[in-house]
């Protein structure tokens, strides 16, 4: 997870709320036949918004209207990005609604959009879907539209996100369910969670391995060859949030991989392993310390650590290894009784190398 910078943030808005200016502006060029520059629109965060538009063109039958997708400081793959929506008159009644160049196409059940159709994600679709329907009445028009949402970049984007894991291809998913982005926040990373596991269960697997970062995720597809691509989950942070959604899921199996660092917390009962929302509990890793046999006056200087992966190389410098099967144990025990127990859980602890500290399991 990256550090929050000092300060007040400035909001953004998502790349569903910029499509939806952009079939706003498209459709109104259209209509009118000369070319919308803005496009205010109402977003269910609670406001109106205006967007400024670019690349505006129409004909008699198409029109095109482009915006700048502005994530505010929030550092998403996202922002920067060129948002299209082509607007054209439709035989078939209603709004129909597609996904162009750049917007990912879904090819694995499991998420909130049926396999096969653009991954314009539900919320954004009738953001899309509600402003064209209010523009053709307000001009008394009972014509069908078609509306098809492109992001020129957006397979390259794709690139940075998790939409290759999730079986989304050929680009990005248009996003948002309040139309903001609101810096730094949970809400996107947690939802991935979410979605990778339901992934997951849709492809068969009922063992997901979950790992805090893309380093310790490499170190499990090492250790563990035999599962499939979808079983491999990056929680970050969320220790607790992804165990229970793997719960949720159906999962018989939690696999834990990770360092010392973020799992001591976890051994301590905490589920959100973030630097700045707990400290490391260095009085408790001195107190598994003396259970493994570490002398009083050795525990003690473990108190005084500045870091779990220092206690981490003195334990090892002394001689217990076992310290770290007892802080696995720990671990599977803590996040067994956050959800309630029910499946079998594994961690495993390993050094910035890959290296295996050591590893405890759980059975119900």
């Amino acid at each position: 997870m990256l550090d929050v910078p000092a300060g007040p943030l400035r909001h953004g808005y998502t790349t569903g709320a910029c499509a939806t200016a952009c079939a706003k502006g498209a459709l109104l060029s259209l209509i009118q036949q000369r070319a919308v520059r803005e496009a205010t629109i109402w977003i269910p965060a609670g406001r109106w918004v205006t967007f400024a538009l670019h690349d505006v063109t129409y004909t008699k039958n198409t029109a095109a209207a482009a915006t700048i997708k502005d994530g505010g400081d929030d550092p998403d793959a996202t922002h920067g990005a060129t948002i299209v929506a082509t607007v054209s008159w439709f035989s078939e009644p209603g709004v129909t609604i597609d996904g162009g160049i750049g917007v990912g196409r879904v090819t694995k059940p499991g998420l909130p959009i049926p396999v096969g159709m653009a991954a314009i994600n539900p919320v954004p679709r009738q953001m899309i879907q509600s402003t064209v329907e209010e523009v053709l009445a307000a001009y008394g028009i009972e014509r069908g539209v078609r509306v098809v949402i492109s992001v020129p970049d957006g397979e390259e984007i794709a690139k940075k996100t998790m939409n290759g894991r999730l079986g989304i291809v050929g680009g990005i998913s248009i996003l948002g369910t309040r139309g903001i982005v609101v810096p730094f926040s949970t809400s996107s990373y947690k939802a991935s969670i979410a979605y990778a596991v339901n992934v997951a269960r849709e492809q068969g697997v009922r063992s997901v391995v979950l790992t805090t970062g893309g380093r310790s995720e490499k170190f499990a597809m090492q250790m563990y060859p035999d599962l499939p691509l979808e079983a491999f989950i990056e929680m970050g942070d969320f220790v607790g949030f992804a165990a229970k959604q793997a719960k949720r899921a159906g999962m018989r199996e939690i696999r834990f991989v990770g360092m010392l660092g973020k799992f001591s917390k976890v051994a301590a009962g905490i589920m959100m392993v973030h630097a700045k929302r707990a400290a490391v509990d260095f009085a408790l890793l001195a107190e598994l310390a003396r259970e493994v046999g570490v002398p009083d006056d050795l525990a003690d200087q473990i108190r005084t650590a500045n870091t779990a992966n220092q206690v981490g190389d003195w334990l090892l410098e002394w001689g217990y290894p076992e310290f770290f099967r007892v802080l696995a144990k720990r671990c599977c025990e803590q996040v067994a009784s956050h959800i309630g127990g029910g499946l079998r859980i594994d961690t495993c602890l390993t050094t910035l190398g890959g290296e295996v500290l050591g590893s405890a399991d759980y059975n119900p």
